[in-house]
Parts: C-alpha cells; sequence; structure tokens
C-alpha cells in the first residue's frame, strides 16, 4: 500500500510516466517523472488492493496495515511541514495514508475480491486523484501569490527609493537653479553608474538649458566624484528636461577594446568608445564627417586607432588614410600583413586600403576619391532610381570611402601655398561627395577658431569629439559643441576622456577604449577576408593610382628607413633632400653650377644677417692673435660650411632672424618652399643636426617643439 505523493514544486504534468524513443526505436520509461494527481491515486489504490490481497491470502493481522498507514501519515506530514506546504495539502496527505490504511485493514479481514471491497477502493482513488488536484492547484496559486508579494515588496523598496532620489533632486534643482521642477520618473543604469530624471518644468517659459547651464554647480552641491557630472537634456517635448547623473567614474577606468571583432556595418554605426552610464557610443558616418581634437598626451592617436579598428571589422567600408607625419598613423593596419618584399602575406590584407605619407601620394589619393564621387553620380542612376533615393544605397558591393586625415583640420588652415592645395581638395570631397558614399574623418590637435573657421568642416563634420584629458589651452567647447551648456574640460582630466556629440545625441562626456598594437594585429588578422572590394565602376574611375597603390615601388619607404616615405619627390632630387642630411653628407653640386638666382638670393641672406648682427668680418674687432678663441663648435653664423648648400642657409638665416620666440620646421618649410621646394621633413633633419652641434636649442616636445638659435638663448649676449 503507498498513498499519493504529488510533487507539488513543479508544473502538473499530462503523464505520469513520460516516454522516450530508445536507440532501438521503442518506447523507454522515465521513472524519474513525479506523480500528478491520477498517478498519484492509481499508486496508492493498486497498492492497497495488492497488499490487501496478499496479506489476506497469507492470513496476515489485518492491524499490520493499520500501522504502516500511520507511518506514512506521520512521515508525510513531517516533510510537508519541511518543504513548508500548505495546512490544506499537509491534510490531504495524511487522510489518504489514514484512509488507505484503514480500506486495507477492512478488505484484509472481509476479502478484497468481493464487489463491495472493489467498488469502495475505486471510490477512494477518485476521492484521492481529486483532492489532490484541488491541492495541487492551491499550492501553484500559493506560491504564485509568494513571488507576487516579493515582488511587490522588492518594488515598494525600489519606488521608495525613486521617491526619495527624485524629492531630494527636485529640492536641489529649485535650490541651485531656481527652477521648480516635478520629477515623474527615476530610471537607474542597467550599469549601476548612475540614474536619469524625467522632470516637467514649471509653466512660464522655462527651457532645460536653465539648468544645463548649471551642472558644475548641480555635481558640487551633490557632491558627485570627479569625473561624475550632472547634465541636462531635452525631454519628450520642450516642456520637460531629462537630467543624467553618473554616481561611477567610469573616465579614470581604462578599458581595453572588446574583442569580440564581429562584423560591423556602417549603417548601424561604429562603436567609438563609452558613454558614462556604461553603454557603447555609435557614430554613424552614412552622411556625416567626423571630427576628432585633442592636444598632445591626450590620446588622440589611440582614439584614430580606434576609429581605424571600427571600419576594418566594418563589411561596407574602405579605409583610406593620409598622415603626412611618415605615415605612422596608418602603418600598424599595414605592416602585420606586409612581407619584406613588399607583397601580402598569405591570407592576410591590410586593415586599410590605401595609406598616403607625403604630399604627392596623398594628392593622388584626394583626386582618386572625386573621381570615385563623379563616376558614381553619374553611373548609379538607375540604381538610384530603382531605390526610389538620393543617396547611393552602400553596400559590401558598393562600399562607402572613409578618409581619415591625420591632422587634416591644421592642412585645411594651413597658409602654406601646397598644402593649401591639399586642403582645397580636401574640401571638395567634404562638398560633392556625401550622397556618393566618401566621407571624411579630420583630426586637429585643438578646438580653436583656425580649425573650426571653415563653414564646410562645422556644417558638414557633425560627429565631433573632444579629447580634452583635463587640457584648456586652445580647447573651446563653445566652439566644439554650439548650443551645449556646462562642459568643461576639468570634467575630463583623464587620458583618452573628453566630449562626443553628434547629430543624434547631444554632447556628454564620453571615454575612448585603449587600443593596444597586439590587438591591432588581432584585428588586422581577422577582419582579412571582410574587407570589401571597391566597385568595378569606381575602380576604373580611380584608375593607375588606385590600382597600383601597394606596388613595390610605391611602398618601398615601408620597408627600407634609408629614403623615408619623401624619397624620390622631385623637391628633394633638387636639393639633396631624403633622410641622409647632414651638412658633410648632403652634398649639392658646385657653386659654379648653381644658377645665379640661388646665388644672389645667398648672397641677400647673408647681407641681412651681416647688418641686423654685425656679423661682417669688416664690422668686428678682432682680438689680438694671442687671446684669439678657438672656433666654437656651435658654429655661430659661419656659413662657409654651407656654401654648398643654399636652402640649408637660408633656413638657419630664418632660424636666426626668429629671435628669442623660436620658431618651428613647418614655419621654416613654408618660408623656405616656394624658392627651394624644401620639405618639412628635410628641414626637421637640420634641425635635429643643429641641436646636436649646439647651433640650435630645443624647446618643448612634440608637435609644440619650437627651436631657438643658441645666439638667443639665456646667457649668451652676443646678440645684444
Amino acid at each position: 500500500m503507498s498513498a499519493p505523493t504529488v510533487n507539488l514544486n513543479k508544473q502538473p504534468k499530462k503523464t505520469t510516466t513520460r516516454s522516450k524513443k530508445s536507440a532501438g526505436g521503442g518506447p523507454v520509461w522515465d521513472w524519474a517523472a513525479g506523480h500528478g494527481p491520477v498517478t498519484g491515486a492509481l499508486s496508492a489504490t493498486t497498492g492497497a488492493f495488492a497488499l490487501a490481497t496478499t496479506g489476506a491470502a497469507a492470513h496476515m493481522p489485518p492491524g499490520w496495515a493499520l500501522g504502516i498507514g500511520a507511518a506514512g501519515a506521520i512521515g508525510h506530514t513531517a516533510t510537508s511541514l519541511r518543504d513548508k506546504l500548505s495546512a490544506r495539502t499537509i491534510g490531504m496527505r495524511a487522510a489518504s495514508w489514514l484512509v488507505g490504511a484503514g480500506w486495507t485493514t477492512w478488505a484484509m479481514a472481509t476479502g478484497p475480491l468481493s464487489w463491495a471491497a472493489l467498488g469502495s477502493l475505486a471510490t477512494l482513488g477518485v476521492g484521492i486523484g481529486a483532492s489532490a488536484r484541488s491541492t495541487l492547484l492551491h499550492e501553484e496559486a500559493r506560491e504564485l501569490e509568494a513571488t507576487a508579494a516579493a515582488e511587490r515588496q522588492v518594488a515598494r523598496e525600489l519606488s521608495a527609493e525613486r521617491r526619495a532620489i527624485a524629492t531630494e533632486w527636485a529640492e536641489r534643482i529649485q535650490r541651485v537653479c531656481g527652477v521648480t521642477v516635478r520629477v515623474v520618473a527615476v530610471e537607474m543604469w542597467p550599469t549601476g553608474t548612475g540614474f536619469t530624471l524625467d522632470a516637467e518644468l514649471p509653466a512660464g517659459g522655462v527651457t532645460y538649458d536653465k539648468i544645463a547651464r548649471e551642472a558644475g554647480r548641480l555635481s558640487g552641491d551633490a557632491r558627485l566624484p570627479h569625473g561624475c557630472t550632472a547634465s541636462a537634456s531635452p525631454g519628450i517635448h520642450q516642456g520637460r528636461v531629462l537630467v543624467d547623473v553618473a554616481t561611477v567614474n567610469v573616465l579614470s577606468q581604462e578599458r581595453t577594446y572588446p574583442t569580440d571583432y564581429a562584423p560591423l556595418s556602417l549603417l548601424s554605426g561604429l562603436p567609438w568608445g563609452m558613454r558614462t552610464n556604461g553603454e557603447e557610443w555609435r557614430a554613424y558616418l552614412r552622411e556625416q564627417c567626423a571630427l576628432v581634437v585633442g592636444p598632445t598626451g591626450s590620446g588622440k592617436t589611440n582614439m584614430v586607432h580606434t576609429i581605424l579598428a571600427g571600419f576594418a571589422r566594418a563589411t561596407d567600408v574602405l579605409t583610406w588614410v593620409i598622415d603626412l607625419n611618415s605615415g605612422s598613423v596608418g602603418l600598424p593596419w599595414v605592416n602585420p600583413a606586409l612581407n619584406d618584399d613588399g607583397t601580402f602575406a598569405e591570407g592576410m590584407a591590410p586593415g586599410v586600403d590605401w595609406l598616403a605619407a607625403t604630399e604627392e601620394e596623398a594628392v593622388l589619393m584626394l583626386d582618386a576619391a572625386i573621381a570615385v564621387a563623379k563616376e558614381r553620380k553619374r553611373s548609379y542612376q538607375d540604381l538610384l532610381s530603382r531605390a526610389n533615393t538620393d543617396l547611393l544605397p552602400v553596400s559590401a558591393k558598393i562600399p562607402q570611402i572613409m578618409l581619415v586625415i591625420d591632422e587634416g583640420a591644421e592642412i585645411l588652415a594651413s597658409t602654406d601655398r601646397a598644402t593649401r592645395k591639399l586642403g582645397e581638395k580636401i574640401l571638395e570631397v567634404i562638398r560633392i561627395a556625401r550622397a556618393m558614399g566618401v566621407r571624411t574623418v579630420l583630426t586637429a590637435l585643438g578646438a580653436t577658431g583656425s580649425v573650426l573657421g571653415n563653414l564646410m568642416i562645422r556644417r558638414e563634420g557633425k560627429v565631433r569629439v573632444a579629447l580634452t584629458g583635463g587640457e584648456s589651452e586652445g580647447m573651446d567647447l563653445s566652439k566644439m559643441f554650439p548650443g551645449s551648456r556646462g562642459l568643461r574640460t576639468d570634467q575630463a582630466p583623464y587620458k583618452g576622456a573628453g566630449f562626443m556629440g553628434t547629430p543624434e545625441s547631444a554632447a556628454a562626456l564620453f571615454k575612448a577604449w585603449r587600443i593596444l598594437p597586439n590587438q591591432i594585429r588581432d584585428i588586422v588578422a581577422a577582419t582579412a577576408d571582410r574587407h570589401p572590394l571597391l566597385d568595378a565602376k569606381s575602380a576604373r574611375a580611380a584608375g593607375d593610382a588606385y590600382t597600383r597603390r601597394w606596388e613595390s615601388e610605391r611602398t618601398a619607404w615601408l620597408r627600407d628607413e634609408t629614403p623615408g616615405p619623401n624619397a624620390g619627390s622631385a623637391a628633394d632630387d633638387r636639393h639633396g633632400g631624403g633622410l641622409n642630411l647632414s651638412a658633410l653628407r648632403d652634398r649639392q653640386p658646385p657653386p659654379s653650377s648653381r644658377p645665379a638666382d640661388q646665388d644672389a638670393l645667398l648672397q641677400k641672406f647673408r647681407a641681412q644677417i651681416d647688418a641686423q648682427f654685425d656679423t661682417a668680418p669688416d664690422h668686428r674687432a678682432e682680438p689680438p692673435a694671442a687671446e684669439q678663441p678657438p672656433p666654437a663648435s656651435g658654429g655661430g653664423l659661419h656659413l662657409s660650411a654651407h656654401e654648398d648648400n643654399p636652402a640649408r642657409d637660408a633656413a638657419l638665416a630664418l632660424l636666426l632672424a626668429a629671435g628669442p620666440e623660436g620658431t618651428g620646421a613647418s614655419a621654416i618649410a613654408r618660408g623656405l618652399a616656394e624658392e627651394y621646394g624644401t620639405t618639412r621633413q628635410t628641414v626637421v633633419g637640420w634641425l635635429k643636426s643643429w641641436t646636436d652641434d649646439g647651433t640650435a636649442h630645443r624647446v618643448g616636445t612634440g608637435t609644440k617643439a619650437r627651436y631657438v638659435h643658441h645666439r638667443h638663448t639665456p646667457g649668451n649676449d652676443t646678440h645684444n
């Protein structure tokens, strides 16, 4: 005899013994299945009938069955209490055992095979099944109610917390901003780093920017950690405001670039970093250009690598890079795929589609981009008509070309004639190529009027990033993000931290990921088979300049450090360029073979120097021979050592004429470009050699480095 034991902790089952198909195709019994109301009743009645029949045949004392039933009732009562089941369930189980034991005792005494015994047993089974079903439903309802009660308790606690936050911030906004708001909702960020207030503004024409202007004071009043702000933005309509309050400083934490290099699409946005709430911030560049600014040391180069990583992962983007600083920003994306002989390793492809490190190569690239845009306008009219759009449908078959130009904003602001022509081509790409899928990403060293003074940059470059690193010099955030309130560089004093704004999202704090060199190599390898090919019509328009971009002679500078990226240019061939810049090694033709106009210009420079600094031999008071000091190794203005290089002499004259303020390589190169065609890299080599021999002194580092002639350095009075 056994009483029904119903599994009350599981959903009711349609069958007691579930069957599965065995390996041979026949059914097998699932003996682990629990009893339901029907199978439990069958188990109890058949067990009681078997025990009564066996006991009657063996003349077993009937009292034994009653004792077994009482023990079963006690045992199930104890287990039910342990499982915290309801009193109804405990009573049903105990009653089932006792009633079953009572029937078995009676049947053993009177005979189990009579119609009375069998009929009463059937009635007993139906009753047990019905009561088991009833108690099962009761237990399920009881469990659901307990779960709902727990959820209501959590909601009450959370609601209480939110009400406290709403009350606190409504009072704070009233106290700091003088605006009485009614907080209608508080949304806690899933990352646990802050919350958002949705508030209703008072009547009378109050707008959200009255709160946005006081972001700094609100943050201070709330005692938020450094790097956390309370920033206001427009709500669902003009009478509502959203206040984002960050409570955990995610800007101070260095987060590496995500290692999931899954395919991306330009149309679904490319991740560029994290918001203060821990979410990704995506840039949508199908129609927009981008501008990234940041002073030296702010993490701008790292940000460019993050951008290139997103482009490399995209299946509908081809990346063209212009970096006139030896192509350094693009080299990590090319070198992992390049063999020593100039070919690409098997199964590898560079992470960028084209890399220009010289002005000549940049001109070829920009001319190709302009030609592609014009050809697409002409040849894809049928496609535009079928798609009923004026934007070229970008895809893996017709990829978008993204031009990444490092320090491109400085190129646009340059006054140098050759550089200005390069800037004009960049502006033409920006102006004509939006609909045809050619967009640009420009970088700059600061958010200044010279960078943002161009209307084309302001109008087309709506995706903007300002990496401040806490630097305020040259970082005018009001020019970078017009209309945004309460943005201060001291809110993002960490490397890689700054502000980002897009047409979809107002400017706010964000943190760029740290992308490591080994990750760049991994991304190049992981995306080698993902890069699209330039469509045939665009490739035909780009011509040989594009087709031959990776040929050995065009990429020789990538494999040989001696010539450098400007080797072989016309200007350097004329003026002894390249990287072999020493005055004693870099020899020009003898003076007699120089054009007369170069000799005249050199004499003019010398005359100006002698007149200004009193260095002509007939104007100097020579000391007696015995007191004649040894010649200084620093050189002074003894230009005869460089008589065979007039461009170098002219550069030294410009350095001396710059005075105590000094000058830079770019300024000297611009001063010599028209007459000599001298490049900036050649001037950099001269400045380095002058710094080594004491002729000049370097002040500052990086792009801010300036050079001062030794006559103008403190303690040297020879120029007075």
